[in-house]
């Protein structure tokens, strides 16, 4: 039998999603254009709102480069086996001053690994 967890029973295990926490992948999609697999991690914190902010999506990069080139991606979906992997932050805005020579040297570091990493720009609803 196959459970699945409430949302509530996840973050109760494993912490709130966001690029504070390295220790969940916060979205696992399918991109409609390029059919793509997509992890993606959500900044929802204006840029320079945590002193620690890029340190922290540094390390969640790092963790979902780990968990792709290591194998475990596949391992848990295998379906995905074979498919091209990018690695996608949402932001509520678009990066400003060191943020962004940090996200290009992120999708530099990204590519040398063989996936796309790409920021994409999601505005929080009012």
């Amino acid at each position: 039998m196959d459970q699945q967890m409430t949302r509530e029973q996840m973050v109760a295990e494993f912490g709130e999603p966001g690029v504070q926490n390295p220790s969940v992948i916060d979205l696992i999609a399918v991109d409609a254009e390029s059919n793509a697999i997509v992890l993606a991690m959500v900044e929802k914190r204006p840029w320079d709102a945590h002193p620690q902010q890029l340190k922290q999506i540094e390390e969640k990069i790092n963790r979902y480069l780990g968990y792709v080139v290591d194998g475990f991606f596949v391992e848990q979906y295998p379906q995905y086996k074979g498919r091209a992997v990018q690695i996608r932050l949402d932001c509520a805005d678009a990066p400003v001053g060191e943020a962004i020579a940090f996200l290009d040297a992120a999708k530099r570091a990204v590519w040398g690994q063989g996936l796309e990493f790409a920021v994409r720009v999601v505005p929080a609803a009012s």
